[in-house]
């Protein structure tokens, strides 16, 4: 996959208030239609009336960022105020047309822009990710360097997917936090639903979850082993990747260490230097 490093974010769809007015245009509505890849799925409707009136008072103070289309424009940032727009009933949005080069840029670049907005789900992340590397052929490495995140963060986004139905289903519908949902990672379809069950009654704390996800049914004549939490497994995972040794995170009730290991004094070296910021 060719790779072009889209770190600049949301400069690089924006012009800057120094540039020339001629760069964002008076675009027909009619004439603009929302983006296919566009990660976000769900608009909140009372959100999205505050916008309207906003709008209806202000005007769009931002420019919708587009790409031009065959029969029109498709929408690259800015999807809400173009919604909002139309309900405010105006006829033209003032917006910056971009050109796209590759076809995964218009993806790229729409992820992006929710991204740094923090306006996505974890759910819509995740399916935007894999959408990315089912499309356009893209790694794990390659959308952690777009979204600039690990590869681990990317991974583990991932596979809230995996997770049962029902469990997905009470996290779009706001029953369950993104941290609660973590904990049922990895879990069978059964122990994920009944614990799901019991955080949606009892108004269970992340941690209460973590707690009842890392049981462990045993005969009565063993002894139960803790095991280990699903956050530090993923922490551990994350911390050995930056420091790309072993890493060891040992818990307690009252607190806890964290060892990494080296095998001589270059490696030492490296690590200590990359601790300080000192490695590129």
């Amino acid at each position: 996959m060719k790779k072009t490093t889209l770190g600049k974010g949301l400069e690089s769809l924006i012009p800057k208030a120094d540039k020339p007015r001629s760069m964002v245009n008076e675009i027909d509505i009619t004439e603009i239609y929302p983006n296919p890849d566009q990660p976000r799925k769900i608009f909140d409707e009372e959100a999205l009336a505050e916008l309207t009136d906003s709008i209806r008072r202000n005007g769009i103070i931002q420019p919708i960022v587009l790409a031009k289309a065959e029969d029109g424009y498709v929408i690259i940032a800015g999807e809400r105020r173009w919604r909002a727009a139309g309900l405010a009933g105006l006829r033209r949005v003032p917006a910056v047309v971009r050109e796209i080069t590759r076809e995964s840029e218009q993806m790229e670049l729409a992820l992006i822009e929710n991204i740094q907005r923090e306006d996505l789900g974890a759910l819509e992340l995740a399916r935007a990710y894999k959408n990315l590397m089912e499309t356009h052929g893209y790694r794990q490495e390659d959308v952690a360097e777009v979204v600039g995140k690990s590869r681990s963060a990317v991974a583990n986004t991932i596979r809230l997917l995996g997770l049962p139905s029902r469990v997905i289903e009470a996290l779009e519908l706001k029953q369950i936090t993104e941290g609660h949902a973590r904990c049922l990672i990895g879990l069978d379809e059964k122990k994920a639903v009944e614990i799901l069950i019991k955080i949606i009654e009892n108004n269970l704390s992340v941690r209460e979850t973590e707690k009842l996800a890392s049981k462990k049914e045993k005969p009565e004549v063993e002894k139960a082993q803790p095991s280990e939490n699903v956050f530090l497994l993923s922490l551990k995972s994350e911390m050995e990747e930056f420091f790309k040794t072993q890493v060891e995170i040992k818990s307690r009730k009252d607190g806890g260490t964290i060892e990494i290991k080296y095998t001589n004094n270059d490696e030492l070296d490296r690590i200590i230097k990359t601790i300080r910021g000192e490695l590129s």
